[in-house]
């Protein structure tokens, strides 16, 4: 499976695509820059990317699972609670594409900081 890497300046963060529709299109867009929002303990940014939300997409998401929410059109990294998770649970806004999973740990996203500049590049 091709790999991605999102790089925050201060920590990068390898995932694994999967084989979805949604993972073509942020392959195909690659190298994107952003700057990182973050809510709860999530991280996203927007992407050049428009993709249809899929049959499967989801709100409550394991950690480390990569997500494109379509609503926003941004890549959601949820790492563990949000303002409106129920319980112990990572809930996203609203249903996102599950695209990819994380390599390495996703908790090291607690050091990311809004207006964090993040490049997302393939790296095999």
């Amino acid at each position: 499976m091709p790999r991605i890497r999102f790089d925050f300046g201060t920590l990068t963060l390898d995932a694994e695509l999967l084989d979805t529709a949604t993972a073509q299109a942020i392959a195909a867009a690659l190298p994107i820059s952003s700057s990182a929002l973050t809510w709860g303990e999530e991280v996203y940014f927007e992407v050049p990317v428009r993709a249809a939300r899929e049959k499967d997409a989801r709100a409550v998401v394991t950690p480390g699972e990569i997500a494109y929410w379509p609503d926003g059109h941004v890549i959601a990294l949820g790492f563990g609670r949000t303002p409106i998770s129920r319980g112990n649970e990572t809930r996203l806004a609203s249903p996102c594409n599950i695209f990819g999973r994380a390599i390495d740990d996703v908790k090291a996203l607690v050091k990311v900081k809004t207006g964090a500049k993040v490049n997302v590049t393939l790296i095999g």
